[in-house]
């Protein structure tokens, strides 16, 4: 089994720098050179140093095996091991390239990112995309060790805030958590200082932890944590991916609970309970009949798929998610578009969208 512990740090840079004479290669996201190049280049030379602008076009293949080829340009060893500073795509690049690398080369984790620091730097997953469809290949492949330092969240955009904020909600709800609408109560003041989130940070990394350590590779329990995402990942493909994760997992958790509700799961108190909750970080996006075909073949297109069923999870209120078979006919399409007509104008107006 994988380890999957953390350790929180003042100061990212002496951790860092006990590394030195080991002479790791470095993945680091170009956005974190930018404010803290000077501190990691007085470690280490420019030729361990690959800068990767973080974007969601580099989570390929192709990108992957560009930086391979780097790394063997650079005289990278079966006993080399890489260290990765920096966010999702970030990590997902690493750990992609660390477990095919020589079947397998070591790597160190610094998480600079809301999201990678409450969900993904733990649970081993490497997600690469393919065209345009998200997270189709992939390793389990965890880091050897994940350190922690929330002095990096101060200087992440408001959009990137946000984004975490959308995967923390969704495990508050997998757990039946309360903190969900407490970190909701906060929200403009955490987007301003995540560094408050430090708490909330903790608490999701304990509620992700206990559902890997009981199924590391994802094949049962596991798959709860895919709440909000089946319908998310889709809202990123159709809108190019200019809705961040994090909220697009967001509004696909709202997309399931509606889903609950129609199908009878939940009723309307409960919807609009969570839906209250959603509102606060739910993205700009709608779907109308012209381009719900997209969004339907994007639904098709998820790893979790069987046959020609759709697999998600729905939910009979928080702390009680389930897995679930949809058809992906007429009739989720109704239900779907019903859902984006009844969310116009919510945003604004918490508790708006009507039950049964």
């Amino acid at each position: 089994m994988g380890s999957y512990e953390v350790s929180f740090v003042d100061d990212f840079a002496p951790v860092l720098g006990r590394y030195r004479s080991e002479e790791p290669f470095l993945i680091v996201d170009k956005g974190v050179m930018r404010f803290y190049g000077d501190r990691i280049k007085s470690f280490f030379p420019e030729n361990r140093i690959f800068t990767v602008e973080a974007a969601e076009r580099h989570k390929t293949v192709e990108y992957c095996y560009s930086v391979i080829k780097t790394l063997v340009r650079n005289n990278v060893r079966k006993n080399s091991f890489i260290i990765a500073i920096g966010g999702g795509i970030i990590q997902d690049i690493t750990a992609f390239v660390s477990s095919i690398l020589f079947r397998g080369v070591k790597w160190i984790f610094f998480p600079t990112t809301l999201l990678a620091q409450a969900d993904s730097c733990i649970g081993s997953k490497s997600s690469i995309n393919m065209g345009k469809f998200k997270n189709l290949l992939g390793t389990f492949y965890p880091p050897e060790n994940i350190f922690i330092d929330i002095n990096f969240l101060d200087t992440l955009p408001a959009d990137a805030v946000k984004s975490g904020v959308g995967e923390m909600l969704h495990f508050y709800f997998i757990a039946g958590s309360k903190l969900a609408g407490k970190m909701m109560g906060g929200y403009g003041e955490f987007v301003s200082s995540p560094r408050l989130l430090r708490k909330y940070i903790s608490a999701s990394l304990r509620i992700k932890k206990s559902f890997v350590e009981i199924d590391e590779f994802d094949k049962d329990k596991r798959n709860i944590l895919n709440y909000g995402h089946t319908f998310g990942h889709a809202i990123e493909t159709v809108s190019g991916y200019r809705i961040n994760h994090g909220q697009a997992v967001t509004m696909g958790m709202d997309i399931a609970n509606y889903i609950s509700l129609k199908s009878g799961r939940i009723n309307a108190l409960v919807f609009k309970s969570m839906h209250k909750i959603l509102l606060g970080n739910m993205p700009r996006f709608t779907i109308g009949s012209g381009n719900i075909g997209n969004y339907l073949s994007a639904l098709s297109k998820d790893k979790k798929n069987a046959g020609k069923s759709l697999a998600c999870i729905l939910t009979r209120g928080p702390g009680s998610m389930y897995k679930a078979r949809l058809s992906p006919g007429k009739k989720l399409a109704r239900m779907i578009l019903g859902y984006f007509n009844a969310v116009k104008g919510a945003q604004s107006k918490p508790g708006r969208i009507r039950g049964k």
